[in-house]
């Protein structure tokens, strides 16, 4: 499950820089606006991530149609993010919460999966219960 980038990078997919992106995307998109990423963009949220690892991270978000509108520019050194897609905003609802997004990677851990996918199913499987819990059933 690792990638390897120019220059001998490794990468593996990483749940909370998944998270850091599309609240960034949320935060920066509208209807008439961009999410604009380059190497020297000042994004607080994301400044804990090398460049590479944000540029896969897009990738992946596009690939699991979490994002739209995504275009890469000059071999990889910038990009643009169009929004959410409606995958991406549930997806992002469900893990908003850091007591939420911690409680799934947790279960995650347990059972051992954590592609994207699984993290997206035991998004909505937490809420689920969550619900339930509240409304006592």
């Amino acid at each position: 499950d690792k990638i390897q980038l120019k220059g001998g990078i490794y990468l593996k997919l990483n749940p909370d820089c998944i998270r850091d992106i599309l609240l960034s995307v949320e935060d920066a998109c509208d209807f008439n606006k961009k999410l604009i990423y380059s190497r020297d963009t000042d994004i607080q949220r994301l400044q804990k991530y090398s460049h590479d690892e944000i540029l896969y991270h897009i990738r992946q978000c596009k690939l699991s149609e979490l994002i739209i509108g995504s275009k890469m520019f000059d071999g990889g050194e910038s990009c643009i993010i169009g929004d959410l897609s409606p995958a991406g905003h549930e997806f992002l609802a469900n893990i908003r919460k850091d007591t939420v997004w911690n409680g799934v990677k947790s279960v995650a851990g347990k059972v051992g999966a954590t592609s994207l996918s699984a993290l997206t199913q035991i998004a909505a499987n937490v809420v689920t219960e969550l619900v339930k819990a509240q409304f006592g059933l």
